[in-house]
């Protein structure tokens, strides 16, 4: 068994014809001999296609007409009926094609050249690489030409999303879905999924935020989930975030499985999308969290020489996390997912982080939109598919409508999300963040016609409230699928834009 390569050619002879000047005519790749061994299979035994028909479809045949045989067996199978060349041979005694080489008569060779069905989904794999090497072939040619077509409206970063799209489409074609699982095989799958995470020492299921009252709540990020944290502006929406993509890749550790293939024991790969904040803002605000200095004076070199020691020094130790950040504007889904596969395939990703959805472009096919209602609509549905397709969490930031400034408590609710109503249906999981601070931290000035000691006693009981509330933010969890609602309590440092763990008195030991 061959497979088919490209004919000798002989070079034309004749007035201004140099044959040294000819190139051998390339034909595309496909393997006759092996078509026509799994058809003989799937004609004998019939049991061979349900193991091939997950990968291989009609068009990924060479040969025409093994592609319509192939396609009438399966729907004779899928019926519930055989196929074999007596029940195909009134189908193809009228077809033209199949008379050309024999008509029924070829289906009763076919079976009787066939050797063995043991092989039969080899020969399926080997058909299908070969149609992978001929689409290769055919992207490879529409690269070039659009390259060499000058269009305005289709710059060079456009082709190169839309050849990347392709080149992943062909990498996972193939790729059998996971289809039915019998319920014996799913509960391994939870039980393994519960083992792992009894083994973390934070017993989380997916990937731990580093909070451990936030991590008791939701059990982790889970793989998959679409998990929505909004607030209003200045509630340190992008520092939690940041917080939570840090912990995650300090926490990375890889290991080797059985079959040596890396796999995530614990921590993740983070890609963190930033469509408002540059790289260099983010890698500012993770060095003032770690070195305790804040990134406006980072950023302004206002430190002096053991601040910048300390800063070199964390610097040295962050360079070697697997954090990688993304910060075009103005991004579309569709490029964001074919970047994030792009990251799957290079380095293993583990979670996605998205600041913000709302700076976010819908996908190039829906354009004609009618509202941004239905554009919001469209960029959740494809990032809650992109957490399933590549089964990671996606955490993305969201902002909230002003509606909430005009309540007297102004802790925010579903209703409060912009477009709430694709934002909370897609989400697995919504969660707000409210500090009080940000609301009751103003200096209360003096009303006219206020005494000095009215006012004295206000601003003693207005400095008496700030000091419970400074520093503390409240996690809200409006929705889970997975688990409880509630709110948790963290601290926040504004000046260093870092969140941590409440020091609560009732976990505090006894002094004696």
């Amino acid at each position: 068994m061959e497979t088919v390569t490209a004919p000798r050619v002989t070079p034309l002879r004749g007035p201004g014809l140099d044959p040294g000047d000819l190139e051998p005519i390339r034909t595309p790749p496909f393997n006759n001999d092996a078509e026509q061994a799994l058809l003989g299979a799937l004609l004998i035994s019939n049991q061979a296609y349900s193991r091939i028909s997950e990968f291989l479809l009609p068009e990924h045949f060479g040969n025409a007409v093994h592609a319509r045989i192939y396609a009438a067996v399966g729907k004779l199978v899928e019926r519930g009926q055989i196929a074999n060349p007596v029940t195909l041979k009134n189908l193809f005694d009228q077809d033209g094609a199949l008379a050309e080489i024999g008509g029924a008569q070829y289906l009763a060779r076919l079976a009787a050249a066939a050797v063995t069905i043991i092989n039969a989904e080899d020969y399926g794999r080997h058909i299908h690489d070969l149609y992978l090497r001929r689409q290769l072939i055919v992207v490879g040619e529409d690269i070039v030409n659009d390259a060499f077509r000058q269009d305005l409206d289709d710059p060079a970063p456009a082709q190169i999303e839309r050849a990347e799209r392709k080149l992943f489409e062909l990498a996972t074609s193939g790729q059998s879905d996971s289809g039915f699982l019998p319920f014996s095989t799913a509960l391994t799958n939870a039980i393994d999924a519960a083992g792992a995470a009894y083994r973390r020492d934070g017993k989380v299921v997916g990937v731990a935020t580093g909070f451990r009252d936030l991590d008791d709540k939701l059990g982790g990020l889970h793989p998959s989930d679409l998990i929505i944290l909004a607030g209003r502006p200045s509630m340190g929406k992008t520092a939690l975030a940041t917080n939570i993509a840090f912990n995650a890749v300090r926490a990375y550790q890889p290991v080797s499985n059985a079959d040596g293939r890396p796999v995530t024991e614990d921590g993740a790969v983070a890609g963190f999308f930033s469509l408002e904040m540059s790289a260099e803002q983010l890698a500012a605000r993770i060095l003032a969290e770690q070195t305790g200095i804040s990134s406006d004076r980072i950023r302004r070199g206002s430190i002096r020489q053991e601040d910048f020691d300390r800063v070199l020094q964390a610097s040295q130790h962050l360079q070697a996390l697997k954090l990688f950040i993304d910060d075009t504007p103005a991004l579309s889904v569709s490029a964001l997912r074919t970047r994030a596969r792009r990251l799957m395939r290079q380095q293993g990703l583990g979670l996605i982080v998205i600041d913000y959805l709302q700076l976010l472009r819908p996908s190039v096919q829906v354009r004609t939109l009618e509202n941004r209602v239905q554009e919001i609509s469209d960029i959740t549905r494809g990032l809650k598919a992109l957490a399933k397709e590549l089964n990671v969490p996606v955490l993305a930031l969201s902002q909230l409508s002003r509606a909430v400034e005009g309540r007297e408590d102004k802790r925010p609710i579903l209703a409060d999300l912009r477009e709430s109503g694709s934002i909370e249906q897609d989400a697995d999981v919504v969660m707000f963040i409210y500090r009080q601070e940000y609301y009751d931290g103003r200096e209360p000035a003096k009303h006219p016609g206020e005494d000095a000691a009215k006012y004295n006693d206000r601003y003693a009981q207005w400095r008496e409230e700030l000091e419970k509330i400074h520093g503390l933010a409240e996690i809200i969890v409006a929705k889970q699928r997975h688990g409880p609602i509630g709110s948790i309590k963290l601290h926040f440092d504004a000046e260093t834009t870092k969140f941590d763990n409440l020091a609560d008195p009732t976990r505090l030991p006894d002094v004696r």
